[in-house]
């Protein structure tokens, strides 16, 4: 298996997460369930930014990755808030991470101007994020997370503040570049109908714990209530 996660764990007053999954190379899971079920935490996690506890493994592409810092886990993170550089053209934020890990600056804007055009963003490489859309800023985003190859990509509710419209179009989006570029992906979603048709496993969570988990054709939303 190309991503497992054992003993995820955190202690809330809410809520107690514990729990195990695993995931094949090149697809897309979603984790869905009430709010409060963990759902985001899980994503901190796996990628390191919540302290894990001593029984937490996690192995990705043969590697155990538990003790890395985030920066060295190989795992690329997509946020409901796009989280861009103000100040750095969009050719440049998307350049970001290539020039951080040594690449010229010249090469880097190179191959981040022929990166935006998966997303349907030529021309907008000497823009600013002031002057896009939301749904053109949380495409940047994408780009600049996808850009860098993660052998992991987490999606924290990106969609979630968009309008119902262009969710549904950025969401098929994600899907297509994910056949695509192969990457594997887990994403944390409210929406059922969105999480159908996106994955190729679905997960549900309740109080922490996974509930469910299988094909997406299988789920069924009566579970939710």
């Amino acid at each position: 298996m190309y991503f497992v996660a054992e003993n995820l764990r955190e202690n809330f007053d809410t809520v107690k997460i514990d729990l195990s999954f695993s995931c094949e190379k090149g697809t897309m899971t979603s984790i869905v369930g009430p709010s409060g079920s963990g759902k985001s935490t899980v994503l901190r996690l796996i990628s390191g930014l919540n302290k894990a506890c001593p029984e937490q493994k996690i192995v990705l592409d043969d590697q155990d990755i538990s003790k890395l810092p985030p920066a060295k886990r190989g795992i690329g993170m997509v946020f409901q808030s796009h989280t861009l550089f103000d100040h750095l053209k969009i050719e440049d934020n998307v350049a970001y991470g290539l020039v951080s890990n040594g690449v010229k600056k010249r090469d880097a804007r190179e191959k981040a101007r022929d990166f935006l055009k998966y997303f349907g963003l030529e021309g907008f490489e000497k823009r600013y994020p002031a002057t896009l859309s939301g749904g053109e800023a949380q495409r940047v985003a994408l780009a600049r997370t996808l850009i860098m190859n993660p052998k992991l990509v987490l999606f924290d509710e990106p969609l979630s503040a968009l309008d119902a419209p262009l969710r549904k179009k950025l969401a098929a989006l994600i899907r297509d570049l994910q056949k695509t570029l192969g990457f594997t992906g887990i994403m944390v979603t409210h929406d059922i109908r969105e999480a159908k048709n996106i994955s190729d496993k679905i997960i549900m969570m309740k109080k922490g714990r996974i509930l469910w988990q299988g094909n997406p054709e299988a789920f069924d939303e009566g579970m939710l209530e």
